[in-house]
Order: structure tokens, then sequence, then C-alpha cells
């Protein structure tokens, strides 16, 4: 079944490697337009697509919000859709390099593109359309502001949703998930946050980037990012190990990567099915109110700003009021610190598609945020262990909770293994998890297993 365009023309499409060599050209292009760049090949221009398939953090800014070209080498997946054949680079691409902002470009057709004006007025209607953006576009710092509060509002979300699959699924409820099984208590917000990655953030993430980038940007970073945890996972696995059980915490990376693939897969799927039966039903988010001025952009900020004051003030009284009764409140000290983490992986995969030489195929942000996570929630778990008190195990739970689960990430660890698994190295893909787990395991041996073994800590 083809879910790809409905155009006739868009079957007929371009090579797979030219179609992400153009991707890739345009977004430098627009991340670094006052710097020359060396060209690119088509082999340099996939890997550095699949090293940025998950998030590229603060960079995205410095283009004044995405592109369609982002959205598009972004979406390496509809690329596969036809056998390695994708439709053409939509029109308002062209339309934007050439100095056309993308919303801007979706009104024009060839009439008004071959509209010039009359000669001498040139200046004049450049001044006005640049005053108009001017009053359009937010500062650099609104930005990274707008940015920021999104993320928090979003990441304190995904850790309150994580949390309550983790008590959903867990021995108090459905028991389907342990501390003594590989059934891990975060595998099923795992798998989810992986699913519903495949819809946000790789089918529908230009449609949601054209009602808000910023919504886009709040949705995968900061609510998939923050419901999904690495460092929780890699967590487990040491518990097992330190108990002995050595086969289980190796079946439990092997299959807990298995599981978040095909949840990825499964929801790239889904929503492509989902986008064929609303092109069928010609059915279009047209009616949604688009964030697309300076206005609503002001109105935007100040109601998630409102959101996330709420948010970390019912957090306070909540955490002061269990304390004080000595009652478990991880989860308040965890909505509490659990947008830190969100703010430092989105800064961090700035460094995604930076790396060097043949390395650079690696998502070098993606890469540091999940192993730091995982060796400083070791850590806390070590003290756990050695200092038994309630209020150290209720600070340090919420802490890996909040703070490192948000800062780690599985949904664009795996959408970065997705992009490598479909490119044309897919070695790529399975030597990015086993660098990823086996670095996070190995010093987590280290800084955990081997201390409670030594001090007897276990017993």
């Amino acid at each position: 079944m083809d879910y790809g365009s409905s155009n006739p023309e868009a079957r007929q499409g371009i090579p797979l490697n030219r179609a992400r060599s153009l991707g890739t050209s345009f977004r430098r292009n627009s991340f670094n337009s006052s710097v020359d760049q060396p060209p690119q090949t088509d082999h340099d221009a996939e890997t550095e697509s699949v090293s940025e398939a998950g998030d590229i953090g603060d960079r995205a800014l410095y283009s004044n919000r995405f592109s369609d070209s982002e959205r598009f080498s972004l979406s390496l997946d509809r690329a596969l859709e036809n056998g390695g054949i994708i439709a053409p680079i939509p029109e308002n691409i062209f339309l934007q390099s050439y100095g056309f902002r993308g919303r801007e470009s979706a009104t024009f057709n060839t009439t008004a593109v071959s509209s010039v004006p009359p000669p001498g007025e040139e200046n004049v209607v450049h001044s006005e359309d640049t005053k108009q953006e001017s009053k359009r576009k937010l500062s650099k710092l609104l930005e990274y502001v707008t940015c920021l509060v999104h993320l928090a509002v979003f990441g304190i979300l995904g850790v309150l949703t994580r949390y309550g699959l983790q008590k959903l699924f867990g021995p108090e409820n459905a028991n389907v998930t342990s501390n003594e099984t590989i059934l891990y208590p975060d595998l099923p917000s795992n798998m989810v946050g992986s699913f519903l990655m495949g819809w946000w953030g790789v089918v529908f993430k230009g449609d949601i980037s054209d009602i808000s980038d910023y919504l886009a940007i709040g949705l995968t970073t900061g609510y998939l990012g923050s419901l999904t945890t690495f460092s929780g996972w890699n967590q487990k696995m040491l518990d097992l190990s330190v108990d002995g059980h050595w086969l289980f915490a190796i079946l439990g990376f092997l299959i807990g990567l298995f599981l978040v693939a095909y949840s990825i897969i499964f929801g790239i799927e889904t929503a492509k099915g989902f986008r064929w039966i609303l092109r069928r039903k010609d059915i279009s988010c047209s009616w949604c109110c688009k964030v697309d001025s300076y206005k609503r952009h002001i109105a935007a900020m100040m109601g998630f700003s409102l959101i996330l004051i709420l948010l970390w003030s019912v957090s306070g009284s909540l955490l002061d009021k269990d304390f004080s009764r000595g009652k478990g409140a991880e989860l308040w000290v965890g909505c509490l610190v659990g947008p830190v983490g969100v703010w430092v992986r989105w800064f961090l995969a700035r460094l995604n598609g930076r790396g060097v030489g043949r390395w650079k195929w690696v998502p070098i942000g993606t890469l540091i945020a999940n192993v730091s996570a995982a060796c400083v929630m070791a850590a806390l778990a070590t003290v756990k262990k050695a200092v038994k008190t309630e209020r150290v195990e209720t600070v340090a739970s919420g802490m890996q909770l909040g703070l490192l689960g948000c800062l780690s990430t599985v949904s664009t660890f795996v959408a970065e293994f997705n992009a490598m698994r479909l490119s044309e190295e897919p070695w790529r893909a399975y030597a990015y998890a086993a660098l990823t787990m086996v670095i996070s395991f190995g010093f987590g041996i280290l800084i955990y297993s081997v201390p409670v073994w030594a001090k007897g800590l276990n017993e």
C-alpha cells in the first residue's frame, strides 16, 4: 500500500542518497549561511543525516526555527517507502534557499515568483518585507526562553507519565514488570515513548512544526525524551549483575533493544497508515491555530510559563507535605529537577552530526547524555546502598527519576538507531547501540557493582 504523496509526480522520486545529500546541504546552508562549506559527497551527507536523526538541540534556533529541508532530512523512514525511492524535494525548499521563509513560500505559486517589482521599487519592497519580518520574529533571547519553557513543561509531564507507567505495570497493579526480571520497570515507558517517536518525531514532525516549532521540540525532546530513560534501563541491568544474574542482564539489554526498535517501527507504520487515511478523507490540520506571529509566540510562551510555575508550585508543596510525613516523595523531587536534565540534554544534542573523521556518524551529544546519566545514576545507587536513611533514599531516588531520567533518553536513541539501520551502512546502528550499552554498563560496574561487592553493601 502506498502511503506516500497523492501527487502522481511524487511517485517518480529521486535516488535516496541524492535526496539525503540535497536535504543535508540545504540544512547546512541554513545553519552556516555565512561560512563556506566544502562540497559533500553522498556518503558524507548520509553520515550527517543519520547522526542528526534524533535531535540537533539549540542549533535549530540558528536557522530561525525548523526549515522544511530539516523536516525532510529527519524523516528518513519516508525515503524507503518505495524501495529506496522518495518524492522530490518540495518546491518551497528551493524557494527558501533563495531567501523566502518556509511558511511564506507555501503561499507562493509560479505566477507570484515570476512577478518582479517595477524598476526602482525593489529596495522599497525589500525594506517593507524586512520590517514585517522583524516584527514577526522573536529575539534570540526570547527564542531560547520559549524553548526552555516548553522543554521544562513537557519534561515534567514526561516524568509524571513514566512514573505512572511504572506503577501501572509494576507489582502493585498489573505485575508485568519488576526489579528482579529482564522486564525492568521502565520498559513500558520506553516502548510507549519509542512508539510515539515514530508518530511525532518522524512521520508527523513536519505537521507539528507547521503549528509550532516549539511544540515539536517540546513533544519530542521534552516529553518523549523524558518519558523514556536509558539510565534507568542500564541501572536495572546493573542491579541484576550485582545479584549474580549476568545472563538476565545481557538478555535485558538485547530484548530491551529489540522491543524499543520494533516499537518505533510499529509507530512509523501506523502513523503512515493514519496519514494515508487522512489524505483519502481529505482531512488536513488547516483548522489548527498556528503559532506563526509575534503575538501568538508571546502568548504561547506566557501560557507555558504559567503552566510551568503551576507544576513547580504543586510539586514543591506536595514535596514539603510528603517529606514531613516521612512518606516517599521522590516523584515531586523528580518533577522539580527533571527540567534541568532536559535542558542539559537539549544543549548536548548540538554535538550530534559534529563528530570527527570516521566517527562523524556517531550522535556524540546523545551518547554523552546517556553515558553520563547512567554513570551518575550508578553513583547515586551506590550512595543509597552505603547510606541507608529515608531522606537520602528520597532525594537520591528523586534525582534518579527526574534529573537523570530526563538527561538520558531512549526515544532519541532509538530514532538514531532506526535511521542508521535504514542507511546504506546498517552495521552502524548495532555498533552505536553496542557502544552506548557497553560503555554505560562497563562504567556502571566500576562505579556501582565493584563497591557493592567490595564493601558487602548488598547484604
